[in-house]
């Protein structure tokens, strides 16, 4: 019996040993890998639109920042939040979506600042407008979603918004007058074009090529990357180049998500979010020019404003700054961003 307990108590200490071996060794090669910190980058739009090709670019730039211990995987067309924007920034501030990049006139739902950037001829041209959401007014507005659980990372840049009708060229605001245009159901949009007599129609984007289609509405706005993708050259004949509004791509992280990052994956982050907007400042330029030639050759008739035409549609959208000021209800705010683009006169 004494020597049966020194055999069982002897197997017993090898497989204690060998387990404490084993454990040992497991938590070595454990803490000698480290795991790659994986998001899911959402955007609204299809794969080769604008917003969801600069998404791409970054998770280019994020795996060579970060040697590979940082990946992004991209997913367009809204697949991750079912298409609604505004379940999306929902989404993204409950941790249900990591990353997000979104219509800065679409977290005007939830922040009435963010309204700023879209009054109509606020900026001069894109110089201005860069230099708006890199500076003060800028920063105050991705600060402010962090009470929605959201890291606002940076913005990417968006070509201005342009006017496509079946009537004729647009050269005055008289020219809109009685116009059938769909608009966005956005009173900054309503309230600028209802001033030039045309006659606004509020639509949701899926219903608008049909309705061009059918002559239920003449026209529409949007920047030209959305004409040329939406196919507008099929049913709209007259193309103004009459850069009337803007907003921006705002590129979100969920905050806690964020905070759980190293401060050098943080950098990370910012820096290369801010280098994909200088890299998609010079795309979207290619854009413009390739864009505008494939609509001239669909038999499209494209016309720029002048300086001279521009500064009366700007007249027509100073005579509603005082609902503009309504809308982005900081009046404090509104005037700092009339000052810094020169238009607090």
């Amino acid at each position: 019996m004494k020597k049966l307990f020194v055999i069982l108590t002897a197997i017993t200490l090898i497989c204690v040993l060998a387990a404490c071996g084993g454990k040992e060794t497991s938590g070595g090669e454990a803490s000698a890998k480290v795991e790659a910190v994986t998001f899911k980058l959402a955007t609204p739009d299809p794969d080769d639109s604008d917003v969801t090709v600069a998404a791409n670019e970054l998770a280019k730039v994020v795996e060579e920042k970060s040697n590979g211990k940082i990946k992004i995987s991209v997913h367009a067309n809204g697949t991750l939040y079912g298409g609604d924007p505004a379940a999306a920034i929902k989404q993204l501030g409950a941790g249900s979506l990591d990353m997000l990049a979104l219509s800065s006139s679409l977290y005007a739902n939830f922040e009435p600042k963010y309204s700023a950037i879209s009054i109509p001829y606020l900026f001069n041209d894109k110089e201005q407008y860069v230099s708006f959401i890199n500076g003060d007014p800028g920063k105050k507005l991705l600060d402010s979603v962090d009470q929605l659980n959201i890291k606002a990372l940076g913005y990417w840049p968006r070509n201005f918004r342009q006017i496509t009708n079946s009537k004729g060229p647009i050269e005055k605001p008289e020219d809109l007058k009685g116009v059938k245009l769909r608009v966005p159901n956005n009173p900054l949009w309503v309230e600028f074009f209802k001033n030039t007599g045309a006659v606004t129609t509020p639509m949701d984007f899926s219903e608008v090529y049909n309705a061009l289609q059918l002559g239920a509405i003449d026209g529409q706005e949007n920047p030209l990357s959305v004409i040329k993708a939406a196919k507008m050259n099929e049913v709209q004949k007259y193309t103004t180049i009459s850069n009337h509004m803007a907003d921006a791509w705002v590129v979100g992280i969920n905050s806690k998500k964020f905070n759980q990052l190293s401060e050098d994956q943080q950098k990370i982050l910012l820096d290369a979010v801010k280098e994909v907007q200088s890299w998609k400042l010079d795309y979207d330029e290619k854009e413009t020019e390739e864009t505008i030639e494939f609509l001239k050759d669909h038999g499209v008739k494209v016309n720029e404003l002048t300086s001279e035409q521009q500064q009366k549609f700007v007249d027509v959208s100073k005579q509603a700054y005082p609902e503009f000021k309504k809308l982005v209800r900081d009046d404090a705010f509104f005037e700092e961003v009339l000052k810094f683009v020169g238009k607090n006169e």
